[in-house]
């Protein structure tokens, strides 16, 4: 690595695990304050690192390893019966993709969607400034995808679209039409976004081994995961 190429590693306090309530966590961070992260993004997706506004983690745990990169190998991944109903019950959607930022139609769905699945935690308050500090990044590449049916806006997949591997960020979307899976339908618009781009890889941030918010993860196969020794193919 040539001197200019170095970037300083940082690593969290303990903080309370979004996903086990009896665990602490900690991540590693590149140094949000890099002039370069535009251009360690990429390699740093590659090594199983996330985005979350505009710093790039990993975690990093000392008693616990369960958080597991995964990304979708685009080119082989063919929707199953479940998913091909997905995109059935939603034939009258209309995707697009937007300018990344902030506005109040977006702010609007993005509380409504905390309101319902993450009361309590923390995130369900979300102000102006949460959501663009939360979303988006001065550096980062990244896509709105707008899920619309006429003027009413369902949903949003903040999605970054790098050369070799797009990452879904976040989705948020209506509360009020689980029956439309629109979780489920936004990945298989990125997954489309990638084929139209030429792009082998759907990163999906961390998958957790019997964890029932991951286990939608499984479905999209096939999956990758990122171990000590590279990546491998879920068995």
């Amino acid at each position: 690595m040539r001197r200019s190429d170095q970037v300083r590693l940082f690593q969290t306090l303990p903080h309370a695990c979004g996903y086990y309530a009896d665990r602490t966590a900690q991540n590693l961070v590149l140094d949000p304050a890099a002039p370069n992260l535009d251009q360690l993004y990429e390699p740093a997706l590659e090594r199983g690192f996330r985005r979350a506004g505009g710093h790039l983690y990993f975690p990093h745990c000392a008693s616990c390893h369960a958080c597991t990169p995964c990304r979708i190998d685009v080119a082989n991944f063919r929707p199953d019966r479940s998913q091909r109903r997905c995109l059935q019950r939603n034939t009258d959607v209309v995707v697009t993709e937007c300018i990344p930022g902030y506005n109040r139609e977006r702010h609007a769905l993005y509380e409504r969607y905390l309101h319902s699945r993450h009361a309590g935690g923390g995130m369900d308050d979300a102000e102006a400034s949460d959501f663009r500090r939360f979303l988006t990044a001065p550096w980062s590449p990244t896509v709105f995808m707008e899920l619309r049916t006429g003027p009413r806006l369902l949903a949003v997949a903040v999605t970054d679209i790098c050369l070799n591997g797009i990452s879904a960020v976040y989705t948020f979307y209506e509360p009020e039409e689980a029956g439309r899976s629109l979780g489920t339908f936004a990945i298989l618009q990125q997954v489309e976004l990638a084929r139209r781009r030429g792009i082998p890889w759907l990163y999906l941030g961390f998958w957790i081994d019997g964890h029932p918010k991951m286990d939608y993860k499984r479905r999209f196969m096939p999956l990758q995961i990122r171990t000590a020794q590279g990546w491998i193919d879920m068995p």
